[in-house]
């Protein structure tokens, strides 16, 4: 952990007490993949953690004010889905390989952060707005270099110039979302993860390019 760290009151915590706070946030992280949001308590996650509720109240307010830390922390490395699209080709081959690799990225992202993404979705939901920024923080890493792939796709004539860029990506984002969120209510519908990827991969070209693949 890098940088100070403070107590609720305002102090510095020291290396152990650091060491006390993450423990805390990865026994809450574990939890969140196995209970209800709802049903977490503080004193369930200091028994976890081997201390006492006094000690959590030490560096959170409460069971959201930790949930907003580890949601923040997952939200910085969100911003790396830029990479994915950022100075991709979208153009012949390459790009039927950049709608591969964004939904492959965005598929990934949701599975490996599945708990913390369903308590942001709920807070967004609510209408808490600490939740939706950092959910329009993930989503914008990637429609903000999606809208600009469609913009130079315009500016060489191979898009439309009536369609909307920030339209199109936003909804385009909106939809690997849904479906990353969804990942494992398509088994009930008959659909294999190895034929999801393929198909959503297809419907993100078609919405960035307004063509078939060219494999």
């Amino acid at each position: 952990m890098t940088g100070q760290v403070r107590t609720v009151d305002g102090r510095v915590a020291g290396r152990r007490g650091q060491a006390t706070r993450q423990k805390l946030l990865d026994c809450l992280s574990e939890m969140l993949s196995s209970s209800p949001y709802r049903d977490v308590k503080v004193i369930d996650v200091a028994r976890k953690a081997g201390t006492s509720p006094a000690t959590f109240y030490q560096y959170f307010p409460d069971v959201e004010g930790a949930v907003l830390e580890i949601a923040e922390e997952m939200a910085k490395e969100g911003a790396t889905l830029t990479d994915l699209v950022a100075g991709r080709s979208w153009v012949g081959k390459s790009a039927w390989q950049a709608a591969e690799d964004l939904v492959e990225g965005f598929l990934s992202f949701w599975r490996k952060h599945d708990a913390i993404l369903r308590v942001i979705d709920l807070g967004a939901a609510e209408g808490d707005k600490r939740f939706y920024k950092i959910r329009m923080k993930i989503l914008n890493a990637v429609t903000n270099s999606l809208t600009d792939s469609i913009k130079e796709l315009q500016s060489k004539n191979k898009v439309d110039k009536d369609v909307s860029p920030a339209a199109i990506a936003g909804s385009i984002v909106a939809m690997l979302a849904a479906v990353a969120a969804h990942q494992k209510g398509f088994q009930s519908w008959g659909v294999k993860q190895a034929e999801l990827k393929p198909n959503l991969a297809l419907l993100v070209h078609l919405g960035v390019t307004g063509k078939k693949p060219t494999k």
